[in-house]
């Protein structure tokens, strides 16, 4: 069946551009990361799995991953430019002890300790440095894409391990000249050709800081007086691309070009521009990446050598895992915090492949031995999302300190709040200044602590549970406020009040108008929009900016509410979520009259019921 699939490519290739390849990648991702994602297993894992199954190890329908594996290395080059877009020169230098203390700490303690392993495996000592050093370096693009799927990105655990990830890119360059002084070719004129090899390198991170913050910005903003979409576009993958190749001519990282790129660009105006014009050729290019990793694995290579590359793959992951848990341990890092470190550091990465394809280019190494150090790497990269899966699991959950708070127990107050959030702590001034006797409940022991020290007494107690609404006083309450966000938690508290304490009064805070109904159907006796008030406010000092008097302004604010609260009835007595949809003004008329367009009442209808829709949450 596969010989089958290759011949029908190779006779299509015959006929002009082969899209078989480009259509069966395309149909890869496209299937295996939501099947992947839907059963939890991540999106990198389910492109490693499309990439096996399409490689020689697989079907055959890619005969040359390595072709495919340095096309789609442009996926880490835009990915870390939109990174360095995000770090900021000022951010950079704020983590700058992260980088060159907890970096360095890290790569020349695991490096250390997996050379000593590769020794004792029984690789020659110099051979052993260049398996562990290359190990050392982590997949940039697994951590990233598995940060940033997760919204770890600006996290403090997320930014040490983006401050390690880039030292590690970083590292790649005095390894890189390493490896060559440790060649077996290595003469007085090669020492001269590495010197000059230092100063170009250095000339070319001069020269791109130099058109970074004096050529770009007027460049970007000469292309921006064309008002062409596509232009802006092709000048961002020039402005990343050309750094990428500027670095690698240089003997540099293309990914680290790519990065001081973005960052230089981290405080132009066109910032948000740039990431949004080069955003999707990221996305794909790092899909296929990881569709060329999957690729790069030969099972032949794994059968024939298995009992080695076992040995090799548990033993440098465990090692490394281990010192990355203890760095951070001794570091001052939570459990929870180190051990993420470590499952997700544990692997190794894209630019070991670099490493020892130069060392085996080199003379370094042999080709079997490449072979042996390329598939250890990427068995543990594809066994990470696992390691993942199975830390959501042994992670312990995060328990909250106690520390300072007082659980609800007796309480007696007139009037209960539940939830102290912004909501809550505004709602309570108005009692508070009429003297009211009131008692507060959360379950955000943080948000406790932090309202202790602007004085007031709050209690920790989840509303949802019965014995703590009884211990709290709802039973001998008059008045009972559900401030909290959630609603589906507001939902549940109020249908145990309504259940169990009949006699006390309930008002409720709603996230939207849905959830307004759903409210006051479930028996509440007032509820207000969290955003309502302001929003009309916000309103009535536009017209005022406008030139609005006050009685004006106070006549339209007047006249929205009395709308808001017809239409709501209608909506709430009916069961059709369009009802009263010709209270809301629209400007489908105003707009028609200027255009000299006569509009009908029912297109008008149809414009409100299209705004209802869009906006049924307002």
């Amino acid at each position: 069946m596969a010989g089958e699939v290759v011949s029908h490519a190779a006779e299509a290739a015959h006929h002009g551009v082969d899209l078989v390849p480009v259509v069966a990648l395309l149909a890869a991702g496209v299937i295996a990361v939501p099947l992947f994602k839907r059963l939890g297993l991540g999106s990198v894992l389910g492109y490693l799995a499309a990439g096996l199954v399409l490689g020689p190890s697989g079907i055959g329908l890619i005969a040359d991953p390595a072709s495919v594996l340095a096309a789609a290395e442009l996926g880490v080059v835009l990915f870390l430019f939109i990174i360095g877009l995000e770090m900021e020169p000022m951010r950079l230098w704020a983590l700058r002890k992260q980088i060159f203390g907890l970096g360095v700490i890290q790569v020349g303690t695991c490096g250390a300790l997996l050379t000593g392993v590769g020794v004792l495996i029984g690789f020659a000592p110099v051979v052993a440095f260049v398996f562990g050093m290359g190990f050392v370096l982590t997949s940039t693009a697994i951590v990233m894409q598995i940060l940033g799927e997760r919204g770890e990105l600006a996290t403090d655990g997320g930014q040490k391990m983006v401050s390690i990830l880039l030292l590690e890119d970083l590292a790649i360059v005095p390894l890189l000249a390493v490896v060559a002084f440790l060649s077996p070719t290595t003469d007085d004129a090669d020492a001269w050709t590495r010197l000059a090899a230092f100063g170009l390198a250095v000339g070319a991170i001069l020269l791109l800081i130099f058109l970074g913050r004096r050529i770009m910005n007027p460049f970007f903003a000469f292309l921006a007086q064309a008002r062409v979409r596509e232009v802006m576009t092709a000048a961002a993958l020039l402005v990343v691309l050309g750094a990428a190749l500027l670095f690698q001519v240089s003997g540099l990282s293309m990914a680290m070009g790519a990065f001081l790129a973005g960052v230089l660009l981290s405080t132009s105006t066109f910032k948000h521009q740039l990431e949004a014009d080069v955003e999707p050729f990221r996305g794909l290019l790092l899909g296929l990446f990881f569709l060329a990793v999957g690729m790069s694995l030969d099972l032949g290579v794994v059968a024939e050598n298995w009992q080695l590359i076992a040995i090799s793959v548990v033993a440098y992951m465990l090692v490394k895992a281990v010192a990355i848990y203890v760095i951070a341990r001794l570091l001052r890092s939570d459990h929870a915090e180190a051990l993420e470190r470590a499952v997700l550091m544990g692997q190794g990465g894209e630019f070991a492949f670099v490493l020892y394809t130069t060392a085996a280019s080199t003379g370094l190494i042999d080709a079997p031995t490449n072979a042996i150090f390329t598939a250890t790497v990427i068995i543990s990269m594809v066994l990470t999302p696992f390691g993942i899966i199975g830390m959501r699991y042994l992670m312990p959950k995060k328990v909250q300190s106690m520390d300072g708070v007082e659980t609800a127990d007796g309480l007696s107050a007139k009037v209960l709040i539940i939830g102290f959030g912004r909501f809550g702590q505004i709602v309570s001034q108005p009692l508070l200044a009429l003297r009211y006797s009131v008692s507060i409940i959360d379950n955000d022991t943080d948000m406790i602590r932090a309202a202790a020290q602007i004085g007031f007494k709050v209690y920790y107690g989840d509303g949802t549970r019965l014995d703590i609404l009884r211990a709290a006083g709802a039973g001998t309450a008059d008045l009972i406020l559900v401030c909290t966000d959630g609603r589906e938690r507001t939902n549940r508290i109020v249908e145990l009040v309504r259940h169990e304490f009949p006699l006390a009064k309930v008002m409720a805070r709603a996230f939207d108008r849905v959830h307004a109904i759903e409210l006051m159907r479930a028996g509440v006796d007032y509820q207000r929009r969290e955003v309502f008030d302001s929003a009309a406010t916000f309103g009535g000092e536009a017209i005022r900016q406008l030139g609005a008097d006050e009685q004006q302004i106070a006549d339209i604010i007047e006249g929205l509410r009395e709308r808001d609260r017809q239409r709501f009835e209608l909506q709430l007595n009916g069961d059709d979520w369009r009802t009263g949809g010709q209270l809301l003004l629209n400007n489908a008329r105003e707009q028609a009259r200027e255009g000299g367009v006569t509009v009908s009442d029912a297109d008008a209808e149809a414009v409100a019921q299209r705004s209802e829709r869009e906006t049924q949450g307002g």
